[in-house]
Order: structure tokens, then C-alpha cells, then sequence
């Protein structure tokens, strides 16, 4: 299972003296023990035994390896858009499809996926996601002649049906495997295997594939492209079959004690999802969320017809501006979950980090048509920072909203709204674009931004997850339990939810 680095403060007396079952015991069989002897009943008040290992490193970051080959697959068409139009000899929205179909795949598939997660967990959704996302690229590679434009879409169905099972995992994976002060942190890589990815394609797409006439030159610089991608999916499955692991022996957190005392015939999925329907302060996320991100993915799926119209022949260009805006994002997720980690201001971060895109996207849209290119570089760095630097920062305050139900559940709906509303704005700026220049669709942006800013202040700050790991280190402080319960989750903790040791559970709105 691998070393472990550190032992959780807050285990119980009894486990410190060394009465329980030893920490350094093997086998499913005696972790499975550990974790019933030491779990909370709701009355003793002991604390759960946990414990971090060193493996959980090289799960998070192969899970970051294969969100990045299937978000590398999803802009590599869009940004060089006008190639493949002459190539395929298809009009501007066909290939942009190539690129929604991974947005529209995920509507409706995300509810049957998430309950597949939550089912089968961590390990069996990776499996699957890693099979589709290599078969994806390897359909791509016999596609890459121009009467096959047919053949190319179903490859991209086979990759955006891979990402369905990828994009709600991160906060997923970050509470299996990792302690109360490492969840925001450790989501963020997740997140960031993903905006690598996209950073690479927005980068290499354009160097592998030159903007030249004739079109058996063309194909094979295609083709070579296609199998760069395949080759790489097809190593990382075979990682992912040898390495990846469902969960670790002991709990991370106390959380995560709690989330495995609950039997799993307890748990209903249409009952969480019907809990979460109910809960104000996260729909209230969802759409935020949706506004958001929805945002970011139709920049990036027209990013490409944005700067040619101002810049003629700079596809090369285009992609590393597209470079720009991912690689700032991926800094600002990681200072975003370093921060969260540290301060646990979520409401506070978001709000501030909504308000800096909406300007961002303000200062984007009113200097993409200066003429100068460096001035594009530096604007779209700074959209990207906080744009793309919300992403972690949105699950991870869903998932704070929603303890106990399940992360994949919570995430899935995040996205789905980023989805539909990909989709929407994709769609809607393309056609603005066409008719009133590229200025009019990034303001067309910039209103739902705004919306989104205001939503985001009305969102109600209910950290429920921290307040179940502050109740169990006041009460490994008291051993008695004595700690005053205020008010339990009300809608949200009724019987039967995932993640639930205790339907008393302290908790006051911040």
C-alpha cells in the first residue's frame, strides 16, 4: 500500500496506547478492521484512526496524466479550425461541433456515470474512462483522410464519452485520498492535469499541423498528430491498470472515517440528487459555476476564429495565446487551493476570483482588436489566471455545501451546468461573431459574468465538511463527546446519505 508520512493528531486515547488493531497491519481484511474499531459511534466520542500515505501522490498525478490526454484531444480540432475546414471540406460549425460534442456528451451521461461512480468507485471509473479515451485516439488515426470526416467524429464521441467519467473525479479522488488540510490542494492538481492538457492543445496542434495546400502533405502531418495522441493514451492506460488504486487501507481524514461506517445499502443515489436539488446555496453554485466555466469553453473552442479575424495567418500565434490563458490558469488554481487549504475562505475567494474574470474579460475583449499581439498575450494571461483559476475553486466549495453526499454527484452537476451553458454561449458568441465582430460576442460574455459575480454574493456559506472535522477533534479533545449539537443538516443529513456517520452532525452557518 505504500508508506505512510504522517499519523493523524486526532486519534482517539485508546488507539495512541496502542490497544487497537497496529497501524502497520496488511491486507484489505486488516484495515477493514481498523477502520470499524476505531470509528465513532456518535456517543463515545472517540475519534477515528487515520493515517496518509505516500502513494496517494502518484494517484493523484496519474490521474492528472490521463485527464490531460482526454483534455488535450478536446480543443485539438478548434484550434486550428480553419485547417481542418479545408481539410474535411466541412464549414466552420461542423468544426466546432468537434469540440461541443464533448459538452453535449456529458449531459446525459453524467447522472448514470456519477451513479457508476459512486457504485463502483474510483478505480472501475478509471478503468472505463482510460479504455474509451485510448479507443477515441486510436478511431482518430484511421481518420485522418478527407473523406473521412465521419470517422473523426466518432473518434471525438469515443473521447468526450471518456471525459463524462473524468470531470467529476478530482474532489472525488482529493477526499479518498488525502488529509482535512491537503482536499483543496491536491483537487487543484487534479484540476491541473486538466487545463495541461488543454494547454497543450491550444500548443502543438498548430506546430504538428502547418497550414499548407496540399493535401496528402497535410494528411500525414494529421495522421502524425493522431498517433502522438494514441501512443500517449495508450502507455497511461497501461499505468493506470497497474497502479491505480481504489482507496487507501485507513481513512485520510476523519471525514472519510465517517463517509466508510456508512453501510452502502443505506445509500440512495436519486435521493442525494434530490437533496442536492433542494439545497439554495449550491443551485445557486451551480449556476455560477455554469456561467463561468460555460464561458471559458466557448473562448477556447473560438479562440482560433478570434484572433485570425484580427490577425491573419498567426494560428501558431493563436495556440500559444490559448498556452497563455491555460498555463495562467493552472497558476491561479494552485494558489487558489494553497489558499483555500490554508484559509478556508471559500465564499471570500470565489466571489473575488468571479469579479477579477468579469474584469479580465472586460480588459480581453477591448484590446483584442489594437493590433498588437503582445498586448493579446498579456490580457488573456490575466483572463486565464482567474478564469481558469476558478475551476478548483468551484468544486471545492460545492463540496463543502454538500457534505455528505457524494463529490462525484456534486461535481457532475457542476458540470452539466458548464455543459449546457458551453454549448449556449459557444453557439451564441460563434453567431455574433459572424455578424457583429469579435467584440460584440466577448461583451455578449461579460453580461453573464456579471450575472454571475451577483449570483455568486448571494451564496450562502455553510462549510459543512470543516465543521465535521472541527466536531471530531473537539471531541478527541473531550472524550466524553460532550460537544453542544446546535442543529443537524435538516434536508441534507436525512438517513440513507453517502458520507454519513452521525445524523447529528454540529453545524451553524458561517
Amino acid at each position: 500500500m505504500g508508506d505512510d508520512t504522517h499519523i493523524s493528531h486526532d486519534m482517539s486515547a485508546q488507539d495512541a496506547k496502542g490497544d487497537g488493531p497496529p497501524l502497520g497491519a496488511g491486507g484489505p481484511d486488516a484495515g477493514d478492521q481498523i477502520e470499524c474499531s476505531s470509528i465513532p459511534n456518535g456517543e463515545s466520542g472517540s475519534a477515528a484512526t487515520t493515517r496518509l500515505y505516500k502513494k496517494r501522490w502518484a494517484i493523484v498525478f496519474l490521474f492528472s496524466s490521463y485527464s490531460l490526454s482526454n483534455a488535450y484531444q478536446w480543443i485539438q480540432y478548434g484550434i486550428i479550425s480553419n485547417i481542418m475546414m479545408k481539410f474535411y471540406n466541412v464549414d466552420a460549425m461542423a468544426v466546432d461541433w468537434l469540440s461541443m460534442v464533448y459538452m453535449l456528451t456529458y449531459i446525459p451521461f453524467i447522472f448514470p456515470v456519477t451513479w457508476l461512480l459512486d457504485k463502483k468507485g474510483l478505480r472501475v471509473t478509471a478503468l472505463l474512462a482510460n479504455a474509451l479515451n485510448c479507443a477515441g485516439t486510436w478511431i482518430k488515426v484511421a481518420s485522418a483522410q478527407p473523406d473521412l470526416f465521419l470517422v473523426t467524429v466518432l473518434g471525438q464521441f469515443a473521447s468526450s464519452l471518456a471525459q463524462v467519467f473524468i470531470l467529476g473525479m478530482p474532489s472525488r479522488l482529493a477526499s479518498v485520498w488525502f488529509g482535512a488540510d491537503e482536499v483543496s490542494t491536491a483537487c487543484s492538481i487534479g484540476v491541473f492535469g486538466n487545463q495541461m492538457g488543454i494547454a497543450i492543445g491550444f500548443l502543438i496542434p498548430p506546430i504538428l499541423v502547418p497550414n499548407v495546400d496540399d493535401m496528402n502533405e497535410l494528411a500525414y502531418h494529421i495522421r502524425v498528430m493522431f498517433y502522438i495522441s494514441a501512443g500517449v493514451a495508450s502507455v497511461i492506460f497501461i499505468l493506470v491498470i497497474i497502479v491505480f488504486q481504489e482507496r487507501p487501507e485507513i481513512p485520510p481524514s476523519q471525514a472519510q472515517a465517517q463517509a466508510r461506517n456508512i453501510p452502502p445499502d443505506e445509500y440512495s443515489y436519486t435521493a442525494s440528487i434530490m437533496r442536492l436539488l433542494r439545497n439554495k446555496p449550491f443551485m445557486l453554485l451551480v449556476l455560477s459555476y455554469g456561467l463561468n466555466v460555460g464561458c471559458f469553453y466557448a473562448v477556447s473552442t473560438l479562440l482560433n476564429r478570434m484572433i485570425i479575424e484580427h490577425y491573419p495567418g498567426e494560428e501558431v500565434n493563436a495556440g500559444r495565446i490559448g498556452l497563455t490563458i491555460v498555463v495562467a490558469g493552472m497558476v491561479g488554481s494552485l494558489i487558489c487551493g494553497i489558499w483555500l487549504d490554508k484559509t478556508k475562505t471559500y465564499k471570500q475567494t470565489t466571489l473575488v476570483v468571479y469579479l477579477l474574470s468579469l474584469i479580465g474579460m472586460l480588459v480581453y475583449a477591448f484590446t483584442l482588436n489594437l493590433g498588437h499581439l503582445w498586448v493579446v498575450f498579456i490580457t488573456a494571461g490575466g483572463l486565464g489566471f482567474f478564469m481558469t483559476g476558478y475551476l478548483p475553486l468551484g468544486f471545492e466549495f460545492a463540496v463543502e455545501l454538500t457534505y455528505p453526499e457524494s463529490e462525484g454527484t456534486s461535481s457532475g452537476l457542476l458540470n452539466c451546468s458548464a455543459q449546457i451553458f458551453g454549448i449556449i454561449f459557444t453557439i451564441s458568441q460563434g453567431k455574433i461573431i459572424d455578424k457583429w465582430g469579435t467584440l460584440a460576442g466577448n461583451i455578449f460574455l461579460s453580461i453573464f459574468l456579471l450575472i454571475g459575480t451577483v449570483v455568486t454574493g448571494f451564496i450562502k456559506s455553510d462549510l459543512r465538511r470543516q465543521k465535521a472535522n472541527l466536531k471530531a477533534k473537539v471531541q478527541t479533545a473531550s472524550p466524553t463527546g460532550s460537544v453542544t449539537s446546535v442543529q443537524d443538516y435538516g434536508a441534507t443529513a436525512c438517513s440513507g446519505a453517502h458520507k454519513r456517520a452521525s445524523l447529528d452532525i454540529n453545524l451553524q452557518p458561517h
